[in-house]
């Protein structure tokens, strides 16, 4: 059957094919970079992260490319807030950006265009779109005619007629009609801009990923990635103004992932109820957060709560423990230079756990049963770890089934450092006692620190200090 992916534009599931063979172009809508990355950002972060990792799984090379817009009208205001120029804002939360996505386990994308750095491709986009007769200049502006492009409203399934209108596109009575859109925006007095033919100015908000998806993956895209709230106007815009240049799709396959909601309510930056991701991170292990955020289907509203979050770090450390323990008899059962093959009946039981996450991950990357194949891989685990002798090729197969499954999610802490030995572990804490009662504040911090670290967690009791893991 083979990889089916939800198409926004089809409303329906189709088999997953590429245009080039063992190859993915995938472009997903990055951030503005005006302000920190609060959690609804995290959410396409991290799935289309999955996504990415999958399709190398399964073998493609991926070409996966996410914009920075890096000057809109958001930026201008954050600078004159901040006493800062639009340059400098971007470059902080840029800077922001990586350091949210290293914590949340996400690998950079191949390329992260800006908008600053592609201003020729952008004008030269712009002059297509007019040479063609879909693009018009009043007074600065040059707006695209959105009644010439027939296809319009197709990703967000409205008629041009009862389209709802006001997000992020401005009423102008310049405008032919009140659906047309913004390619260049004319500067105003002291803003930051860019000479262009039809005068000194910056884009419109759309225009930057057609013109940087063109330059970077092609006329079609394989896959074109964003948040829901992305499909009017702006996946709307950007596919009418690519189709009208190059009379080919924009993308194969578009996908949306859902809102995140907030106690049941919409995020919302208006409403005040968003969570930054730094705010997160200082809370939460980065594969607690993954395990949330892939807990529930992307294509579902997913309800953050101080309990849900809780879920799922319970979640994750039940997976990671199980992995942790795994990892640490296995090392002690290859010191016996065990050579025996594994058993077949734990081998079936293994292939049927990675049948069924494949299974679940080729159906539109159903996430949450995906976990589900990684929750039975813990019941098995636990079950084979409770035996007195174990086969080192067994532990070995399930690590390497474990392996193949979280590093697709990384929901769970992989193989960590060789584990302290019990009898460090006593050595340590017998050092620390000694340097308490030498009053060697440092030394013995340090040891806890240690400890903490190796997931050893310090108990008071009236036989004195004992110790356990996590």
């Amino acid at each position: 059957m083979g990889l089916q992916i939800f198409n926004t534009v089809t409303r329906s599931k189709e088999t997953f094919q590429s245009q080039v063979p063992g190859q993915v172009s995938m472009y997903v809508c990055g951030p503005t970079v005006y302000g920190y990355v609060h959690i609804g950002n995290a959410r396409p972060m991290i799935f289309f992260d999955v996504v990415r990792s999958y399709l190398e799984n399964q073998g493609y090379k991926v070409n996966y490319v996410v914009n920075f817009t890096d000057v809109d009208d958001k930026l201008i205001r954050k600078a004159e807030e901040m006493g800062a120029s639009v340059p400098e804002v971007a470059e902080t939360f840029i800077g922001a950006y990586y350091e949210d996505l290293e914590g949340l386990g996400i690998p950079r994308a191949t390329a992260n265009p800006r908008v600053t750095e592609s201003m020729e491709l952008i004008i030269e986009f712009i002059r297509d779109l007019e040479n063609k007769g879909y693009a018009y200049p009043n007074g600065g502006d040059v707006f695209f005619r959105t009644k010439k492009f027939a296809d319009y409203g197709k990703i967000s399934g409205q008629n041009i007629e009862e389209l709802q209108f006001g997000i992020r596109i401005d009423v102008d009575d310049r405008k032919e009609s009140p659906e047309d859109f913004v390619l260049w925006k004319a500067a105003k007095p002291g803003e930051i801009f860019w000479e262009s033919p039809w005068g000194p100015g910056r884009p419109g908000w759309h225009i930057e990923c057609s013109a940087m998806s063109r330059h970077l993956l092609g006329d079609t895209l394989d896959i074109h990635g964003g948040g829901q709230d992305l499909q009017f106007p702006h996946h709307e815009c950007e596919a009418a103004q690519s189709e009208a240049v190059t009379g080919k799709p924009l993308a194969n396959y578009w996908m949306h992932n859902g809102y995140i909601k907030i106690g049941e309510e919409k995020m919302s930056k208006s409403l005040g109820n968003g969570v930054l991701v730094k705010d997160l991170r200082s809370q939460y292990a980065k594969e607690a957060i993954r395990f949330f955020m892939l807990s529930t289907h992307y294509r579902n509203p997913l309800n953050f709560t101080e309990e849900t979050m809780l879920q799922a770090v319970r979640g994750s450390e039940r997976i990671s423990n199980a992995a942790s323990n795994l990892h640490y008899r296995l090392r002690e059962a290859e010191a016996t230079n065990d050579a025996a093959a594994a058993t077949p009946e734990w081998t079936q039981k293994l292939e049927a756990i990675r049948s069924m996450f494949h299974a679940k991950m080729q159906d539109d990357f159903n996430t949450p049963d995906a976990i589900t194949a990684l929750f039975d891989w813990v019941s098995e685990v636990n079950g084979l770890l409770a035996q007195a002798e174990v086969k080192a090729a067994d532990l070995k197969a399930a690590a390497e089934l474990f392996a193949e499954m979280n590093g697709v999610l990384r929901v769970a802490a992989g193989e960590a450092e060789p584990e302290l030995l019990d009898e460090e572990i006593e050595a340590l804490i017998a050092e620390r006692v000694e340097a308490r009662k030498q009053k060697n504040w440092a030394r013995a911090d340090e040891i806890r620190d240690l400890l903490q670290e190796q997931g050893i967690l310090l108990e008071d009791t009236p036989q004195g200090m004992r110790w356990r893991r996590k």
